[in-house]
């Protein structure tokens, strides 16, 4: 039977993956810490797997470099293209003779991967043909037909139909060259136009192909493993429409998936989640819509369908909070749903509406977090800082409004330019990148214009973090000890040598009279600031009292 290689790249640079930096999560393997993987399922590669394999006569398999990488017990290899090449040529492929290797890249940190893995294909299999997908290949087709001569085209936006179409082609480079809807080296030459090809109706796609990636090895999801309120942590993850009709400034979902909504029926919704359930064991659903609650009536009836299956959800991407009024929280609260990630932003009414484009306003924010604290849902609050177009008086705005707020956790991000958004349009245009946007990953500053520099937001960032989270921790002051107590250790679980997540730790188990762990935390941070200059410059910036 003919075959598809499937492959997915690391999220991560390999020098990031090697020498992590001071903000990143770390996982621990012989030979020292090292940056902590994304491993969420690639949904985009199981809806291509179960589209031609329902239409056509091709097997699929798939190799996810991040699962891949996850699981070594060490890595010694003085670079990825190494282990890449390592990983390809081993026993575990030993029979994979692929007529088609296709590589899914969805954000620039998996960019050079991207072409290092097509490089190590190219020598392996060289008569496959040799494709990539997703928002890099989408957005950055020049870049990488000027740097790699390893590709025989890239998919332009949806991959199913343009890809089956390629397998049932009798001549497959001539369909190549003529289709819209993929790029081709000599079509960039040409400058010529190219073209979505959606599926319309999604209940076109068969029920996602679940069955070419091992479940367990998606279990330990650090993305997951970050929300310290979940016990079961088994996420399958999960989608149910495509699109999104706003025009946020930072978002570049539209140029893979366009802004029109599309949409699974709720009865196929409900098949699939019972068949999620019934064959492969899944107890926590993570839904990753772009926008879940445009279509509220049916996003309810989902919530309600996994609750009925004896299910819980988790709303990865946030929900839209202009559509929880307090009856939509009960409905949700009464679903099983006790944690709500709030894409908020911005505290900045100037930024949302000038420099994001996001209808939101900004007394919605204290009333959904006011209704979910009365309702016992914990709320992880996103916000972005460092827009092109954002002023330190915004930013400090935001501070501002953000400590208002009795959010249990907040999440602040770096704004980064991702290729085939406003912004990274904006920051080209005026020359604000101050270093390379390939390989940004909301955890670098690279943007830096008239009012701020990449080291200013960088510095911002964490402080804000600390402020909000730690010192200023809501739940720490209302008095919730135990739960502000899972915030911290949750931190140090992902990140072993956080002061500030010892410090408070240990006023948490003071307080609940947990003696041995009050001294275990008190000690751990003492040790820690006695030998790191980095932390005793903030317990002087927030003046922490001594905890003895």
């Amino acid at each position: 039977m003919k075959e598809i290689l499937f492959t997915v790249p690391p999220y991560i640079e390999y020098d990031a993956f090697v020498t992590p930096s001071f903000n990143n999560r770390t996982v621990e393997k012989k030979g020292g810490k090292f940056g902590s993987l994304v491993t969420d399922m690639p949904l985009g590669v199981l809806s291509l797997s179960a589209y031609v394999r329902q239409n056509s006569e091709y097997s699929t398999k798939l190799v996810d470099f991040n699962i891949v990488l996850n699981k070594l017990e060490k890595f010694d290899y003085e670079s990825f293209v190494e282990f890449f090449q390592d990983f390809l040529s081993s026993q575990e492929l030993k029979d994979c003779k692929p007529e088609v290797v296709g590589i899914s890249s969805l954000f620039t940190p998996s960019y050079r991967s991207m072409l290092e893995i097509a490089q190590c294909c190219r020598v392996l299999f060289p008569n496959a043909l040799i494709v990539a997908g997703g928002g890099v290949p989408t957005n950055m087709y020049k870049e990488i037909f000027r740097e790699s001569t390893s590709f025989d085209a890239l998919c332009y936006g949806e991959g199913e139909k343009p890809l089956l179409e390629l397998l049932q082609a009798k001549d497959k480079r001539r369909y190549l060259e003529e289709s819209p809807s993929w790029i081709t080296r000599r079509k960039t030459e040409k400058t010529q136009t190219l073209k979505h090809s959606f599926i319309v109706n999604l209940d076109e796609i068969p029920f996602y192909d679940y069955s070419i990636l091992n479940p367990d090895n998606y279990a330990l999801s650090p993305t997951v493993n970050s929300y310290a309120h979940f016990d079961n942590k088994r996420v399958f993850h999960f989608t149910t429409s495509r699109g999104c009709p706003y025009h946020c400034t930072f978002c570049a979902s539209h140029t893979v998936h366009g802004r029109k909504m599309r949409y699974h029926s709720v009865e196929r919704v409900r098949h699939d989640l019972t068949r999620l359930r019934d064959q492969f064991g899944a107890r926590m659903i993570g839904i990753q819509d772009d926008n879940f609650m445009t279509n509220k009536k049916r996003a309810l009836e989902i919530v309600n369908i996994i609750k009925e299956l004896g299910m819980t959800v988790f709303f990865q991407s946030g929900l839209a909070l202009y559509a929880l009024d307090q009856e939509t929280l009960e409905t949700i609260k009464e679903a099983g749903v006790d944690h709500l990630v709030l894409p908020v932003e911005s505290g900045s009414s100037r930024v949302l509406k000038e420099v994001m484009h996001k209808p939101l306003n900004l007394s919605i924010v204290k009333r959904v977090i006011k209704d979910c604290r009365e309702l016992d849902i914990y709320t992880d609050v996103n916000v972005l800082i460092g827009l092109p177009g954002e002023t330190k008086k915004d930013i400090e705005d935001t501070r501002t409004f953000l400590k208002t707020l009795n959010a249990n956790w907040f999440r602040i991000y770096i704004a980064t330019p991702l290729v085939g958004s406003e912004m990274f349009e904006i920051c080209a245009k005026k020359n604000y990148l101050s270093g390379s946007h390939i390989g940004s990953d909301f955890k670098k500053a690279v943007i830096e214009t008239e009012d701020f520099t990449a080291e200013f937001i960088q510095e911002k960032i964490y402080s804000l973090n600390l402020e909000l989270n730690f010192v200023g921790n809501s739940d720490l002051r209302l008095g919730n000890y135990q739960l502000a107590l899972r915030g911290f250790e949750n931190t140090i679980k992902v990140k072993s040598d956080h002061a500030f997540a010892y410090y408070f730790s240990a006023l948490c188990c003071k307080k609940l009279k947990q003696n041995e762990k009050y001294e275990n935390y008190r000690r751990r941070y003492e040790e820690i600031i006695k030998n790191s200059s980095f932390w005793q410059n903030y317990v002087e910036q927030f003046q922490l009292a001594n905890i003895k």
